[in-house]
């Protein structure tokens, strides 16, 4: 939605330009108005996207004029459609883990975790880092996109990835289960994650990189030279209690 208000603001502001009697101007002052709004915008690649919006759509419609514009367009969002599906939106936008975003996880979850799931893997990119931290651990991945899980399935053939609802799958056999949501869904990961895997003898861990649980501590946060932040939670039967953060500094 926010992105979407940005490419808004570029059109009006065309619009305006353009009835002003400014029309040259047009695309200049759309992109200009359009950039401006999006530094209100979160995050590096998500500013980027906002503000590239109006441009790129200006320059498609200038190569599809006519009658057959509504055309093409539709035509675009099909693929887009079925390859990320709105209800996958709704829990998270497809940006992949960074590399190199998880190193350093070994040497804080103890002992290895035996069975690992990546709940919302995308085309695998998390589950290939978490197979370089546990070369030994048996690698699950669930994704709602069809085309998403059946190319992830192709990538990473050392992991068992099936189509399927995040939510409606069961954590409960998981020593681990990792997260790249989005901050809306972490208390009900959370919520989750406490009642299934906190059951289960033992425990096991929930490691959301990015976003944190609100009100939930942290057993540590890593976090590797200006990169993205990894929250690492011990879940067990008291999982509800806030715990001590241990903040572990880059290259330790």
């Amino acid at each position: 939605m926010p992105a979407l208000l940005v490419w808004l603001s570029g059109w009006l502001a065309a619009g305006l330009l353009q009835q002003g009697g400014a029309a040259s101007w047009a695309l200049a002052g759309g992109t200009a108005t359009a950039a401006a709004a999006s530094l209100a915008i979160a995050g590096g690649v998500r500013r980027l996207i906002a503000a590239l919006g109006f441009p790129l759509s200006a320059v498609a419609l200038a190569w599809v004029e006519g009658p057959v514009a509504s055309f093409w367009w539709l035509a675009a969002l099909a693929p887009l459609a079925l390859a990320y599906p709105l209800r996958a939106w709704r829990d998270a936008p497809f940006f992949p883990t960074p590399a190199g975003a998880l190193q350093g996880i070994e040497r804080i979850v103890q002992p290895a975790p035996g069975c690992v799931l990546d709940a919302g893997c995308g085309l695998g990119h998390g589950l290939a880092a978490l197979g370089r931290a546990w070369p030994q651990a048996r690698l699950q991945g669930v994704e709602w996109s069809a085309p998403m899980a059946w190319l992830a399935a192709r990538r990473l053939r050392c992991a068992r990835i099936e189509r399927a609802d995040m939510w409606a799958a069961s954590w409960a056999a998981f020593d681990l289960v990792y997260l790249f949501q989005r901050p809306e869904t972490m208390a009900r990961a959370w919520a989750k994650a406490a009642a299934e895997i906190g059951g289960r003898p033992g425990g096991g861990w929930l490691v959301s990189l990015e976003f944190a649980v609100p009100g939930v501590e942290p057993a540590a946060r890593l976090q590797r030279g200006g990169g993205r932040p990894v929250y690492v939670y011990r879940i067990d039967a008291r999982s509800g209690r806030r715990r001590r953060s241990t903040a572990v500094p880059a290259g330790r």
